[in-house]
């Protein structure tokens, strides 16, 4: 409900003087992107963050050759 309120604003405020379909059509069309994009953005930002911390926790440990450990 919130998205088809927010997407005829927009639409509004996109076609300007020209009201009409054009309006409505960009509106929907904006609607459907932002429901379409938002929720991949989301877990692509959620799994970048994962993959990081995993990066830094793997990295603070460290890791010696094998070389120099006493035999």
């Amino acid at each position: 409900m919130i998205g088809k309120l927010f997407g005829a604003w927009l639409g509004n405020k996109v076609a300007g003087k020209n009201d009409g379909a054009k309006g409505a059509i960009l509106g929907y069309g904006a609607a459907a992107v932002a429901k379409r994009s938002v929720p991949t953005l989301a877990a692509l930002a959620l799994g970048g963050w994962a993959f990081k911390k995993w990066r830094e926790r793997k990295g603070s440990q460290p890791s010696y050759p094998s070389e120099a450990s006493p035999s």
